[in-house]
């Protein structure tokens, strides 16, 4: 078997880090892309079909549209271009694209119907596009949440080489190692001027300058540079042209890690591509479209589990001596202090049921166990969400001595209203440190949008994780 021999690469065997090669690793995505398309003609037909045996009115076309129906559907998909690769996998941009097309299939309908005189049924309109728009966001998530399950098991994988300085590849490696649902096998790295055989677990597969000898021979799927004074603006220009050359796809870690999608935006300026970093959008109506969407569906949620809520609430009184809901001062937005509610789980009458802990001589009651393993003792947080204390999306409600202690970065934080749950709860790993929690937070204060809170919560509900604020 053939190895790589520089003066920089060691001696690593290509099946090592090849595997099936790029070609086979990238089959499944084709795959998954003709999975869409017939899942979202299936999803459309069945919108159709509901609409018609179960909707009003009727109409001499109505049998023709649920035969066109899916066809348009598809083709509305791909103009809003929800089939490219780039756009599937993760984020929320998919979604978007989704809800785009839904829109481009409603106005198109009705100026083709206006434009040829056609005699379409108005409800089958008004009706067959939400539901299709629904069923197919439920069925593109589920899909999703199936690659992410094929990922944890080691399938779908793509290989990675991480390019740059010793401290940024081994914070990139940590994070991509925390979430293996994106995909990325690291299996190896190039750094300037290496002196060693590994770093951080990695075998060292070459220099800067051997990049693109070491995608080729290996047949590495994916490349990320990260920021490097070597790799400046024509030299990462030139490494770009020579991957062209190759299967590999390039990635940039920009400096601005923490800022992401519609706050960044890259315009031509001075004849150069800069990249502008807009201000967060904290106010105005789209604070209004989360106030609104917070209490409408907190009331939804809670009218649709006020049995269970019953239920808990006897339970947890006949439990033993104390309130049935427990009281604990937590910051809100702008540094208010509410009260975070949650159902007593302790055997000590106290209402604030975090000075009730096991260290505070308070043990948990058979039914505060069982309540806690399952996540019910934060139901009462719907009530905060109620009051306005709340959102149910947000970053965790910190304890004033938290925020007081942890920097002027923190008190980002305190812009918005802390949330049932939030990028924290799904960021996908159980061991979070207070700095990387924290970290998350402040990443969801300045890249908020009702499409991120949408990923969220339903993140929120496939993991079947606990959500309210870690003890």
């Amino acid at each position: 078997m053939r190895t790589v021999r520089s003066h920089s690469i060691p001696l690593v065997t290509r099946a090592h880090v090849r595997g099936a090669g790029t070609v086979a690793r990238r089959a499944w995505r084709t795959t998954y892309v003709r999975r869409l398309v017939a899942a979202d003609a299936l999803c459309a037909l069945v919108a159709a079909a509901v609409v018609v045996v179960l909707g009003p009115g009727g109409g001499p076309l109505l049998p023709a549209m649920v035969v066109v129906t899916p066809l348009v559907w598809v083709a509305a998909m791909t103009l809003a271009r929800d089939y490219e690769q780039r756009f599937l996998w993760d984020g929320a941009e998919e979604f978007r694209r989704v809800l785009f097309a839904s829109a481009l299939m409603v106005a198109a309908v009705g100026t083709v119907s206006w434009g040829l005189r056609l005699e379409l049924a108005r409800s089958f309109v008004v009706l067959t596009v939400p539901l299709a728009c629904l069923l197919t966001l439920a069925q593109r998530a589920g899909q999703r949440w199936w690659l992410h399950r094929e990922r944890a098991q080691g399938r779908a994988l793509q290989t990675t080489l991480l390019v740059g300085h010793h401290s940024s590849v081994a914070a990139l490696h940590e994070q991509l190692a925390s979430e293996a649902r994106h995909g990325y096998r690291v299996v190896g790295c190039c750094l300037p001027a290496p002196g060693e055989r590994t770093f951080d677990g990695l075998p060292v597969l070459g220099d800067l300058d051997d990049v693109v000898r070491v995608v080729d021979f290996y047949e590495v799927d994916t490349v990320a540079v990260l920021p490097t004074p070597e790799l400046d603006g024509g030299a990462l220009r030139r490494l770009g042209w020579d991957l062209e050359h190759t299967r590999a796809e390039l990635l940039l870690a920009p400096a601005l890690t923490e800022l992401a999608g519609p706050r960044v935006s890259i315009r031509p300026s001075c004849g150069l591509p800069l990249l502008h970093v807009e201000r967060p959008e904290l106010r105005g109506v789209r604070r209004l479209v989360k106030v609104g969407f917070d209490l409408a569906c907190a009331a939804v949620i809670t009218l649709l589990v006020l049995p269970v809520l019953l239920a808990v609430a006897v339970a947890v009184r006949l439990s033993g001596p104390g309130p049935v809901l427990a009281r604990e001062e937590r910051l809100g937005r702008g540094g208010r202090v509410f009260g975070l509610l949650s159902f007593r789980t302790t055997d000590v009458p106290v209402a604030d049921d975090a000075a009730a802990t096991p260290l505070h001589g308070g043990q948990l009651t058979p039914v505060g166990r069982f309540l806690r393993r399952h996540a019910l003792d934060q139901l009462p947080q719907l009530l905060n969400v109620l009051r306005g204390e709340m959102s149910l999306v947000g970053p965790r409600p910190p304890r004033a001595g938290d925020v007081e202690s942890s920097g002027i970065d923190l008190h980002r934080r305190l812009l918005v209203k802390p949330g049932v749950t939030g990028l924290w709860q799904v960021s996908g790993r159980s061991d979070l440190s207070w700095e990387d929690a924290a970290r998350i937070d402040v990443r969801y204060v300045e890249n908020w949008s009702l499409a991120l809170d949408l990923l969220i919560l339903g993140r929120t509900l496939q993991a079947g994780r606990r959500a309210g604020p870690p003890e």
